[in-house]
């Protein structure tokens, strides 16, 4: 017996798993993957994973020069060094959350404002620390270019890492089904 249409609301793509429907229409098996043989994950080559780990350390060694010789009361130094790092784990949340939920939504409504409301606040937080802070504003701009070239390569970081990982599962899978 085939199960009845999902309700009209759904989101576009969305798939219920229950009945064995996607919105469209198409009927499919919830236990398949999901991923399309034509989309296996391809493995970076080693120049882009060098590439993406040397931007990731020169963006880490320029952020923490730049906190390290930060004129200023060390209780400015200690907040830019706590933002930094809340920007940091935000981005690596926020990269897993957007990734986890690419082709259909697993995580709770209320786990994405989490993850993107954390991202932002981290964001807002660490900007207006570094915009409120009485430092020469050639160091300020240093500041801030260190620290949003720390944050795009963490997003890049975190693509690969889970590239990677992928290719790793793939793999995984592709020896037991041929055993």
């Amino acid at each position: 017996m085939i199960p009845a249409r999902p309700t009209a609301g759904t989101l576009p793509g969305a798939i219920d798993t229950e009945a064995g429907f996607r919105d469209d229409g198409a009927v499919f098996n919830p236990t398949e993957t999901f991923m399309h043989p034509a989309a296996a994950p391809r493995r970076d080559t080693k120049a882009w994973k060098f590439q993406v780990w040397a931007s990731f350390a020169s963006a880490g060694l320029l952020a923490g020069t730049s906190l390290a010789w930060l004129p200023g009361q060390d209780i400015d130094r200690v907040f830019m060094v706590m933002g930094y790092f809340f920007t940091l784990s935000t981005a690596f949340a926020l990269s897993k959350y957007v990734r986890d939920n690419e082709g259909r939504r697993i995580d709770t409504p209320m786990w994405g404002m989490v993850v993107w409301g954390g991202f932002a606040l981290a964001m807002a937080l660490t900007g207006w620390g570094l915009w409120r802070m009485e430092v020469n504003p050639t160091y300020k701009a240093f500041l801030g270019v260190s620290w949003l070239f720390l944050v795009t390569t963490v997003f890049t970081l975190a693509k690969t890492l889970r590239d990677e990982h992928e290719c790793r599962i793939a793999e995984a899978r592709a020896l037991r089904s041929g055993e």
